[in-house]
């Protein structure tokens, strides 16, 4: 050089150098991951060093420009801040950060942020989830630098980078590995090669591409067949709302038929009841019956006799009223002569008194003329004494009336004792006529019985039609059973279309009669039901479980057998 010309020389700023650095090793370290990968057989375990590596330099490049903060114990500078707020960004990265935050021996956050990392690997989402971090740069920005890669474009190719890693499969132990105290030192003796290894790496770059390539022709088939299985839940959906709507339909037949065995167990009581009470109370009428009746048989044989006794007695005085009734004729002739008798004496001694009364006066006259009328006194006197011996005997006569008229008294006598005879004989009939009523009401009674009885056989008549209509009724109910197992024939038909495409065989309804589990017969209390996994048939007690499968992100029924399994499963995976 001249001596008079100044050396100008392009001085790069340290952390372009840094990032570009960082770059280009992880360019490296995922390339040779990939190839090592698709060599060993893609399956890798925590003990692979190209693995090891790849966490190295990602944890590098996420420590690159981290901010220092202040804490109770001094400065810190951890990565797993920016990746904590992941879950927050991105839903699905939540059962990681729940996962690594459970795990017992992760006691340092470094700890906890490589335990994500290997996590979202095994997961095959660790490009979706760091892009979600890199597109809220205004969130990075309180954890990172200005200057950081993550912050930066080279962030955003590493990014790209790690979408290769999908076709990578990890089982990697997080559980029982020390992460808190690895020391994170990068082996560049790795990524030393020569011209042979530069043209194994061709082959292997061309090995890649065709891999990528069956890849993505493997993604189109997959995207066919998950728009196919889409329209397969869309159907299966459908008709599992018709299954529904048939299962609440069955229910509702359930429940009536259930209150109709209620109403039918409640009138078989009520008819039992009814059935009791009548034979007690038939019972007890019968009892009173034969007692009233054997009572009634002694009372009537005491009341023949009586009967038998007071008839002939009535008999004595019908003759004895015959006689005095006669009698009684006789005197009453006698009476009505005798007052025509007596009707034409009074009219006699009217004539009589009127004759007396003339005489009275003609005596007067003859007063007046005692000397003309002297004979005719002596004539008149001489009148005077027959009438008073015709007066005599009529003396006579009203006295024979008057011992008539006694003897009539003493027949009275007689009527007033046939009259308590009648009386006697009236408490007679009274008897005879309580004893009818008492035959009467047992009649009454007897017919009382009798409508019972007919109630008795309209009550067995309504209890035969609600056999009938409960007949019916389960009718009805086999039909819908018939048409539920049709619906679920159909289902499971589809299901198991389903599951064709997926590889996997389900078994038929026909080939099983018991449940593989508990071994118990199938009827229709316990029914069919496939575990979705095995594609076995149990009864609902042995396959009440529903976990989320690779074929349904939603949870679905499962077996106890396949539950525990896959709890097991999952519960390794995690580990």
């Amino acid at each position: 050089m001249e001596a008079g010309r100044p050396l100008v020389m392009a001085v790069k700023d340290p952390t372009v150098v840094e990032r570009t650095n960082l770059l280009n090793m992880a360019k490296l370290s995922i390339k040779g991951l990939i190839e090592s990968a698709l060599s060993f057989g893609r399956t890798l375990d925590s003990d692979y060093p190209p693995l090891q590596q790849f966490f190295v330099v990602m944890e590098h490049c996420l420590k690159h420009g981290l901010k220092v903060k202040k804490s109770f114990l001094g400065f810190n500078k951890t990565i797993w801040g920016p990746l904590e707020i992941v879950e927050k960004l991105c839903p699905e990265a939540e059962e990681i950060a729940a996962s690594v935050r459970d795990l017992p021996g992760l006691k340092t956050p470094l700890g906890r942020a490589r335990a994500w990392l290997r996590l979202a690997l095994m997961q095959k989402k660790m490009a979706d989830y760091l892009r979600c971090l890199i597109i809220h740069r205004d969130l990075l920005s309180e954890f990172y630098e200005y200057h950081a890669l993550m912050m930066e474009e080279e962030g955003a190719v590493i990014v790209g980078l790690l979408v290769g890693l999908n076709v990578i499969d990890a089982n990697l132990c997080v559980k029982g590995e020390d992460l808190d105290s690895l020391v994170g030192v990068i082996d560049f003796s790795m990524y030393l090669k020569n011209e042979d290894e530069d043209l194994a790496s061709e082959e292997r770059n061309g090995q890649i591409a065709a891999i990528l390539d069956q890849k993505n022709y493997i993604e189109e088939l997959n995207r066919q067949l998950n728009g196919t299985i889409s329209n397969l839940h869309a159907r299966v959906d459908s008709l599992e709302k018709s299954n529904t709507k048939l299962v609440e339909e069955l229910a509702i037949a359930k429940n009536n038929i259930i209150k109709f065995q209620e109403e039918n167990h409640q009138l078989r009581n009520e008819n039992t009841l009814i059935l009791r009470k009548t034979q007690h109370h038939l019972e007890a009428t019968k009892v009173d019956i034969d007692a009233e009746l054997q009572t009634y048989k002694h009372s009537r044989q005491g009341l023949d006799e009586m009967y038998n006794e007071a008839r002939r007695q009535l008999r004595e005085e019908t003759q004895l009223r015959q006689d005095v009734e006669n009698e009684l004729m006789v005197q009453v002739s006698m009476k009505q002569e005798i007052e025509l008798a007596m009707k034409l004496l009074e009219k006699d001694i009217h004539e009589k008194q009127d004759t007396l009364i003339g005489l009275r006066e003609q005596l007067e006259d003859v007063k007046a003329i005692n000397i003309e009328m002297y004979q005719k006194l002596q004539v008149s006197e001489d009148s005077m004494k027959q009438k008073n011996v015709i007066i005599d005997r009529l003396e006579e006569k009203t006295n024979q009336i008057t011992a008539t008229m006694k003897q009539l008294e003493e027949r009275a006598e007689l009527e007033t004792d046939l009259k308590i005879e009648k009386e006697w004989r009236q408490a007679v009939q009274d008897d005879l006529q309580k004893e009818r009523e008492t035959v009467t009401q047992l009649r009454t009674e007897t017919q009382q019985i009798n409508g019972l009885k007919n109630e008795f056989l309209k009550v067995q008549d309504e209890n035969k039609q609600m056999r009938t209509i409960c007949h019916e009724q389960e009718q009805a109910l086999q039909d819908l059973a018939n048409k539920l197992s049709e619906s679920k024939l159909k289902i499971e038909d589809i299901k198991e279309a389903n599951k064709a495409l997926q590889g996997q065989v389900w078994l038929q309804d026909k080939e099983a009669s018991h449940c593989k589990l508990c071994e118990k017969e199938f009827s229709l209390s316990r029914r069919k039901h496939h575990c979705r996994n095995c594609g076995e048939i149990f009864c609902n007690s042995c396959s009440d479980n529903e976990l989320p499968l690779p074929s349904s992100p939603k949870p679905v029924r499962v077996c106890d057998t396949c539950h525990a399994l896959l709890l097991q499963r999952c519960s390794s995976h995690l580990a």
